[in-house]
């Protein structure tokens, strides 16, 4: 069998792939060129796609080629979702997405060497093409009972489905042939979610080219109670750094499960079989030091933000509970850490007691006077006896910010107000 996709499936990279036998073929008989797809309906991709994205990276340090596309016409229409009909962006706001997202996964793969990746943008050839010329060249190609089929299109039909949405398979579709016959692309991958979209295109290529390609769907990531991967109370873990800082996209994956942690580790680090299975061994027999989620987090951190955000919100997030120096944070890395968790404002002459209350640690200030009282309040990192101590400026990180702790673990920032 093929040593890349062995290693893909032990990292348990590979739900479903059309023929395993002429794919594996496919794939020892030389570089293949192959495409991942990226719709703009936000203005970031989030921890979903960054498995798109690092299995280019993977099948391009395999020697494949990869074709990254950001679909400017697909993020137009949008893929069916189970909730509903998506809302329709403008085409200005669409391209504005185009630029951010192109910027975001072009990180992850090389585009430089004999295998040098291509960025491609499906509205250059979708958008010069007439109805009439897409129903006769697409269209006839799809029988609707097929597409009736479809299980989100099953499930959506009681609560309703647009046209614009139901035809959305057909221009993925029409990518991949695109693809095919400009570049002579000849696999395609996507999240199991995307299964029908791309076998669709894979027959497509079939009945009207007469061609040979082929498909590959990873898995979808969940938590242990089943829940999607990437989701937080706080929502989506985006990889803009300003929709989710450093620091808390750090701390998303140091609170990785025990029973999921070397899963994401498989998925989303590029360590050795023999590091990861070492790491494995630590969760069971010193699950408490928590090495695999340290791992797991410094790793995916250095990828998306690199190594001196990474460095960044591990130093934050030492010294937040008293393990560094609290003095040692910028300004940029202490907003973000009192965005994730929490914390209000100071008015100027304000004490202790008050930013206990602002920060959250304290639900009034009768108990931060007792908290205060029993020995338990800190002040960035040092310990308060005072209830009236006043946090005037040479009191306050950068003569903004109060780091305030009710004993070992309860933590928040005030801010002094502008």
């Amino acid at each position: 069998m093929n040593a890349l996709l062995d290693d893909l499936r032990w990292r348990g990279l590979i739900a479903h792939s059309t023929d395993p036998e002429a794919l594996a073929a496919h794939l020892d008989a030389g570089p293949v060129k192959f495409y991942i797809g990226f719709d703009p309906t936000a203005q970031s991709v989030h921890t979903g796609n960054l498995v798109q994205a690092l299995l280019a990276r993977r099948l391009q340090d395999a020697g494949h080629q990869p074709f990254m596309l950001v679909g400017g016409a697909t993020g137009l229409i949008g893929d069916p979702k189970e909730s509903g009909e998506r809302v329709m962006n403008s085409v200005e706001l669409v391209h504005e997405w185009v630029e951010k997202i192109r910027a975001q996964v072009g990180r992850y793969v090389s585009f430089e060497g004999p295998n040098a990746a291509t960025m491609v943008n499906n509205y250059d050839w979708t958008s010069t093409m007439s109805v009439l010329d897409f129903l006769r060249d697409v269209g006839k190609h799809f029988p609707v009972n097929r597409m009736l089929a479809r299980d989100v299109v099953a499930r959506r039909l009681e609560s309703g489905i647009s046209y614009t949405e139901f035809s959305y398979v057909l221009l993925q579709s029409m990518d991949f042939r695109e693809l095919y016959r400009r570049h002579g692309v000849t696999m395609q991958t996507g999240g199991s979610d995307q299964w029908g979209n791309l076998t669709a295109g894979v027959e497509l290529i079939r009945r009207s080219d007469q061609g040979k390609a082929h498909a590959m769907a990873t898995p979808l990531l969940t938590k242990a109670d089943g829940t999607k991967f990437g989701k937080t109370e706080s929502g989506t873990v985006w990889l803009d750094a300003e929709l989710t800082s450093p620091y808390a996209f750090h701390q998303f994956f140091l609170n990785a499960e025990d029973s999921k942690v070397v899963d994401y580790l498989k998925v989303f680090s590029f360590r050795s079989r023999e590091e990861i299975e070492a790491l494995a061994q630590g969760v069971v027999d010193a699950p408490f030091k928590r090495e695999a989620q340290r791992a797991l987090a410094d790793d995916v951190t250095d990828i998306v933000h690199g190594v001196a955000e990474r460095q960044a919100a591990v130093a934050a997030g030492a010294a937040l509970f008293g393990r560094g120096e609290l003095g040692e944070l910028s300004p940029e890395t202490l907003s973000s850490v009192a965005a994730e968790v929490g914390g209000g404002e100071l008015a100027p002459g304000s004490t202790i007691v008050d930013a206990m209350v602002a920060a959250g640690v304290s639900r009034s200030k009768g108990e931060a006077r007792r908290t205060i009282g029993e020995g338990g309040a800190y002040v960035n990192n040092e310990k308060v006896e005072d209830p009236d101590l006043v946090l005037d400026g040479e009191r306050l990180l950068h003569g903004r910010f109060a780091v305030v702790r009710r004993g070992r673990k309860t933590v928040g920032i005030a801010r002094l107000g502008s």
